[in-house]
């Protein structure tokens, strides 16, 4: 053996042509390659001109920001589900119709035939997850755009709670839901209030305001709030950290590819249907439990709400690529601008106008992202 071949030094794995592609990528790379940058850079510009505009107008005062939260939870319930339908490639435009109907079948259940409104609000999640899984049938079996499937859906159910109400009650409006089971755990499962007493120490120290009586003006947190950042929570946690939320990004990249390497392509996207259908559930029943009434127009236009919380959250209308996380971001843009115009005295007509904006600009910041990111690797 010769002398060069001796004190040659080994070559260790990792070395070599493969260093390049092992290295850490840059952290503004990484930051990129991430949905949630622009609903993120969002957030803080919304802010930033809120706090100009409306800085002592009371917007972030604590009765302003629970406002805030409060409009931001309803849509981000929807938003955390619809997001993972996306990102499957998907889309369910019955979200809306979805919440009107549960809305009656919990009216008609607890006022009409006497259930108890856990039980009322049960049935609604059964019929409405059935629904939904007809729909995510329907698009797999079909081929049919998940977009008609949905839009038939969405024009069934609204029409069948107009007339099943107007055939049962007489009327498209029911009213005294909660006072017809006034002691259901429900109403505190998904209308109450959390932290009274922290709010109330608060007001004892003047620290928010207080009614006549000495209360303060803002009793709690909504429970609706807990709802949405639990179920962000979870979506996240599916998304990154379990096998089905690798399927779901497969299924949006490539659906023909991840069926080919054993990915049950149906049966995520029934799966997926069905939790948009029980989201839907779960915003009818936190405003039920809330108002204590029911209405078969609630919730028109909520799936566009959900769906423009989405896409400013950075997930693509492609599909693969996203995250639930995005979609919170999303919708707390969504509650703070609605919140905050009435604030700021802007006439309240330009809200659509603001987020038709913030729609074009998410998809634009989205897309020169992808770019980007791409570029780097």
């Amino acid at each position: 053996m010769s002398e060069a071949m001796q004190t040659e030094p080994p070559m260790r794995k990792g070395l070599g042509s493969d260093s390049g592609r092992l290295q850490r990528a840059p952290l503004l790379t990484r930051a990129l390659r991430r949905p949630e940058l622009g609903a993120l850079s969002g957030v803080i510009l919304i802010y930033a001109v809120f706090l100009v505009v409306a800085g002592s107008s009371g917007m972030f005062t604590v009765e302003g920001i629970v406002n805030i939260l409060s409009v931001a939870a309803e849509i981000g319930i929807i938003a955390a589900a619809a997001a993972l339908l996306m990102i499957a490639g998907e889309f369910d435009l019955s979200i809306g119709s979805m919440i009107g109907f549960a809305g009656i079948i919990i009216g008609l259940g607890t006022t009409v035939y006497g259930l108890p409104l856990s039980i009322s609000i049960l049935v609604a999640l059964v019929a409405c997850g059935a629904i939904g899984a007809a729909n995510g049938y329907l698009t797999v079996k079909t081929g049919l755009p998940s977009f008609i499937v949905t839009l038939a859906s969405m024009l069934v159910l609204r029409g069948l709670a107009i007339a099943v109400t107007r055939y049962t009650a007489g009327y498209t409006q029911i009213s005294k839901i909660t006072e017809s089971d006034p002691d259901s755990s429900a109403i505190a499962l998904f209308g109450g209030d959390v932290g009274q007493g922290i709010f109330r120490w608060m007001a004892e120290a003047g620290w928010i305001a207080t009614k006549a009586n000495g209360l303060p003006i803002v009793e709690g947190v909504p429970v609706s709030v807990l709802w949405w950042v639990g179920l962000t929570a979870i979506a996240t946690w599916v998304l990154l950290r379990t096998s089905f939320g690798n399927w779901i990004f497969a299924v949006g990249g490539d659906s023909v590819a991840a069926r080919n390497v054993g990915v049950p392509v149906n049966r995520v996207k029934i799966v997926l249907f069905v939790l948009t259908a029980v989201s839907a559930v779960l915003f009818a029943a936190t405003q039920i439990t809330e108002v204590g009434s029911a209405d078969t127009l609630r919730g028109t236009m909520k799936e566009f709400d959900a769906i423009i919380a989405v896409v400013i959250g950075g997930t693509l209308l492609t599909g693969g690529y996203g995250s639930a996380i995005g979609a919170l971001l999303g919708a707390l843009i969504y509650g703070t601008v609605q919140i905050g115009i009435l604030y700021t005295g802007i006439d309240s007509d330009l809200f659509k106008v603001f987020l038709g904006l913030m729609v074009l600009m998410a998809v634009l910041f989205n897309n020169y992202v992808r770019r980007r990111a791409t570029q780097e690797r």
